[in-house]
């Protein structure tokens, strides 16, 4: 799904929160996105209602292993918030536009706030499998960006300013959060591949080279349609396997999501604080 011109896209967004208004009452003003192996955060919600993505207009469907697919909408960290359990790559075939549909959905329905998590690779030397990141900033290795195509000059500017894409404060509450609960978390670059394959030893040499702390598959798509919206955005990796090129091993999606549960109650209880906090 492309977007010809302004007049399509409207209708599509029109008709997804259109169904999605008919379904529920909830107005969320936090959007979550959970990555692989994540979904396990949507327990800690108080739900007031859950929407599958099969059956809403427009939107595309996770295909990913542990994805479950389906919106939920209520309390967490007593926020309002709609979260999605299960998001969208690239590599599933999905066009930038497609990946990034369900947050300019969410911004329609009256959300504010970006909050993202994935699972990772950690290429700084200083990361362990099983620790948690916040995202400072990214670097978009994906070839591709949602920005491209028609742009609504009623709604959003032309040019996106990228020279905060993750809001300082709500960063610097997430650090507090996590010192106040004795939980270890690293601050550091994402950098956004378009896989599914991992990388070799020297596209990992140089990614370290060029900066960045982690490596993923996701996520840049969706920042760069929130930023470009005026929503404020919180990124948290989980590193779900070491990327160091001297001592690399193979990785299976099992290793991964195993890494994922282990890392993911830290990674709850920073989203908790933080939302408790705002």
């Amino acid at each position: 799904m492309k977007f010809d011109n302004v007049e399509e896209f409207r209708a599509k967004r029109s008709a997804a929160v259109s169904y999605i208004q008919s379904e529920t009452d909830f107005q969320p003003e936090y959007l979550l996105i959970l990555g692989t192996g994540l979904g396990q955060l949507a327990e800690e919600i108080d739900i007031s209602d859950t929407i599958e993505y099969d059956d809403i207009p427009n939107f595309p469907v996770s295909t990913v292993e542990s994805h479950h697919g389906r919106l939920i909408f209520g309390h967490l960290g007593n926020k309002p918030v709609m979260a999605m359990q299960g998001r969208f790559h690239y590599y599933e075939g999905y066009t930038m536009q497609q990946i990034a549909f369900p947050v300019r959905v969410a911004k329609a329905l009256g959300v504010q706030t970006l909050v993202v998590s994935n699972a990772c690779g950690g290429l700084n030397p200083n990361y362990r499998r099983g620790d948690i990141m916040l995202i400072n900033d990214h670097i978009n290795f994906l070839g591709d960006n949602p920005l491209i195509g028609p742009n609504d000059n009623e709604l959003e500017p032309r040019f996106a300013d990228m020279s905060e894409p993750y809001t300082e404060r709500l960063i610097e509450t997430a650090e507090n959060v996590a010192l106040d609960l004795s939980i270890k978390m690293h601050k550091g670059v994402y950098l956004a591949v378009s896989g599914p394959m991992l990388e070799t030893r020297s596209e990992y040499r140089y990614m370290r080279q060029l900066g960045a702390d982690v490596v993923g598959m996701s996520t840049v798509p969706e920042v760069i349609a929130a930023v470009h919206m005026g929503l404020d955005v919180l990124g948290i990796s989980v590193i779900t396997d070491e990327c160091f090129p001297d001592a690399l091993e193979p990785v299976s999606i099992d290793d991964v999501l195993e890494a994922a549960a282990m890392a993911e109650p830290k990674m709850t209880q920073v989203i908790i604080g933080v939302l408790e906090r705002l």
